[in-house]
């Protein structure tokens, strides 16, 4: 039986040194290699091949990974389920040092996993993603052979604003063996992770997604070994509370690719260009022309609210510069008409984020029908109050207010990979390439 201390170091080596890990989270091997040297030579202790890395490439990015770093621990991320022994054994071979087994599977799987992973020299880590009683089922981890306990938020739990560190510090407790912890981590809160007892640190988005993925690195290892925190304006996830900053950071676009390409509301654009524009909805319901119930609606909103109105998606104007006048002074962060504005010229001139389907100089009469505060239906689109509206050169976004939090995580999540995918753009490779568009095209 070979050593179970993979190279690289230990989490239980003894001189109290938390570890970096860099989850290598791609489906592209070339760019996996190019993100790990630039993450090793900012300081990381172990190379993880992600799940999506394993599905899409194989144990050929583990074989590959071991090649090119040979003195890094380099952990797969199997997240096996079933048939541990020959899944941690082939992991094993292609040169993993600690290989992953989910806290979901079986007994039975864990023992086997466990059992492998001693027979073949390498670590095994059983993860606790997903995993209801997480306390329980990491002293049972233990029990059955497991050297490490990994403490996982999911993406798909970050996106909804979900944090690790409160299972963690319950896990340390319970558990004599070292724990990871991995979940949205970043250069401000990385060293809250190892003050809470984490004894391998792993970042995922926060390197992998920089343009600058050594500095990134080296900017997480100096949180972790400091206890230092580095603000960042990045790969921070959005709560109730801080929707409108990521929100404001995202274009239209960011949040449609976001949805699963989710549509624009048709036929609304802009008034003026460059304008840009989030908060949450306030509705009207009205008939063309009624200009009453849009006017008295101001007064019901608050700083930063959008108004959003249905007027029947046809002329007479609603809307004009006095209420515009009148909805800036009150703080409202932009407008959306499905009917008719005028007076553009000068909204333009406040520059107001306006944004409508129709421009007509003629007003209607305000008579006063209509209702505010309602669930209304704009181009077809349902936008009900307090969903939050995105607006820009592309149009306008609704996001269902309970589902706000996810996707402007989403968004941002696809603003920061794209901001990756420009630099290396910049550094010379084309959109097709950095794409692998060839390598991915849909087969039939």
């Amino acid at each position: 039986m070979t050593s179970r201390t993979p190279a690289g170091g230990a989490p239980a080596s003894g001189d109290g040194r938390v570890l970096v890990q860099v989850a290598l989270d791609f489906v592209d091997l070339p760019r996996a290699l190019a993100v790990a040297h630039e993450a090793v030579a900012g300081g990381v202790d172990w190379v993880e091949a992600g799940t999506p890395l394993i599905k899409a490439e194989g144990l050929q990015s583990v074989r590959e990974l071991k090649a090119a770093f040979p003195t890094h621990t380099i952990v797969a991320d199997m997240k096996t389920m079933d048939a541990g022994r020959v899944e941690v054994e082939y992991a094993a071979k292609a040169g993993a040092g600690v290989v992953g087994v989910l806290g979901a599977a079986s007994d039975a799987t864990i023992k086997e996993s466990a059992d492998a992973a001693h027979n073949y020299g390498c670590l095994l880590i059983v993860d606790m993603v997903e995993v209801a009683e997480p306390v329980a089922r990491a002293k049972r981890a233990e029990e059955l052979g497991a050297d490490l306990i990994g403490i996982h938020t999911a993406i798909d739990q970050q996106m909804r604003g979900e944090q690790p560190f409160e299972v963690l510090k319950a896990v340390v407790a319970a558990v004599s063996i070292p724990v990871s912890v991995a979940g949205g981590i970043h250069s401000g809160t990385a060293a809250a992770a190892a003050a809470a007892g984490a004894s391998v640190v792993v970042v995922g988005g926060a390197i992998i997604k920089a343009t600058d993925a050594a500095a990134a690195a080296a900017e997480i290892r100096r949180a972790v070994d400091e206890g230092a925190v580095i603000e960042t304006s990045l790969y921070r996830r959005a709560g109730e509370g801080t929707v409108r900053e990521a929100l404001e950071r995202v274009s239209t676009a960011n949040v449609s690719d976001a949805w699963h390409r989710a549509r624009s509301v048709p036929g609304i654009k802009p008034l003026l260009p460059g304008a840009h524009m989030c908060g949450p909805a306030v509705t009207v319901r009205t008939y063309p022309g009624d200009w009453a119930k849009p006017v008295e609606a101001i007064d019901l909103c608050r700083e930063g609210d959008v108004l959003v109105i249905d007027a029947g998606g046809v002329p007479p104007a609603i809307w004009g510069e006095l209420a515009t006048h009148s909805a800036m002074v009150k703080g409202l962060a932009g407008l959306v008409v499905y009917g008719a504005i005028r007076d553009t010229p000068e909204i333009a001139r406040l520059g107001f984020p306006a944004f409508s389907s129709h421009v007509c100089a003629n007003a209607g009469e305000p008579k006063g029908f209509g209702e505010m505060q309602v669930p209304i239906t704009i181009a077809g689109v349902a936008v009900a109050p307090g969903d939050w509206i995105v607006g820009d050169d592309d149009g306008v976004m609704v996001l269902p207010k309970a589902q706000a939090v996810e996707l402007a995580n989403r968004a941002m999540d696809v603003l920061e990979k794209e901001n990756r995918l420009r630099g290396e753009i910049d550094a010379g490779k084309t959109l097709a390439e950095v794409a692998y568009l060839q390598k991915w095209e849909k087969k039939s």
